[in-house]
C-alpha cells in the first residue's frame, strides 16, 4: 500500500491513484514488488529536523528515504520537503509538478537499490529518474 500524508504543508496536487500505479510500474521494472510505502510531505524546517535527528546531517534536502525493504519487496518511508522542491524547480528552470514527480520517484529508486553519492552514481540516478519519468502516463 502506498500512502500520502502531509505535516505542516498543504497536500500537493497529485493524483494518488495514478501516482501509485506509476510507482508500482517503476518498482516492477526492477523486478521487485511494492510493499508498504509512506510519503510524508513537509516543509524545510521539518525535513531539517528529520535530517538532524535520524541521519545526523545539519542541512536542508529535498528528500530523505528510510528503507525497510525485505527481499524483493520494496517498503519504506519517503519524506519530501515541498519548500526545497519548489526552490529546486525555480533554480533548475523546471515546472514544479515535474520536479515533484522527480523527487517522488527518486525516493523509490533509492528503495530499489540506486545511490547517488559515490563516483558516477549521480549520473546513473539521473538516467534512472529520466527513464522512470518517461513511464509516467
Amino acid at each position: 500500500m502506498i500512502t500520502y500524508n502531509s505535516d505542516g504543508v498543504k497536500m500537493p496536487k497529485i493524483r494518488h491513484r495514478d501516482t501509485s500505479a506509476w510507482i508500482k510500474r517503476v518498482i516492477d521494472s526492477y523486478g521487485r514488488k511494492a510493499g508498504d510505502i509512506g510519503y510524508m510531505f513537509v516543509n524545510d524546517e521539518k525535513i531539517l529536523e528529520v535530517n538532524r535527528e535520524y541521519l545526523g546531517h545539519d542541512y536542508y534536502t529535498d528528500v530523505i528515504t528510510f528503507d525497510y525493504d525485505e527481499g524483493d519487496v520494496v517498503s519504506g518511508d519517503i519524506v519530501i520537503s515541498l519548500d526545497t522542491v519548489k526552490t529546486n524547480a525555480e533554480q533548475f528552470g523546471k515546472a514544479y509538478p515535474d520536479e515533484l514527480n522527480r523527487v517522488i520517484i527518486h525516493g523509490i529508486l533509492h528503495l530499489c537499490g540506486l545511490n547517488d553519492k559515490g563516483p558516477g552514481e549521480r549520473e546513473l540516478m539521473e538516467a534512472a529518474e529520466d527513464k522512470a519519468l518517461a513511464m509516467l502516463k
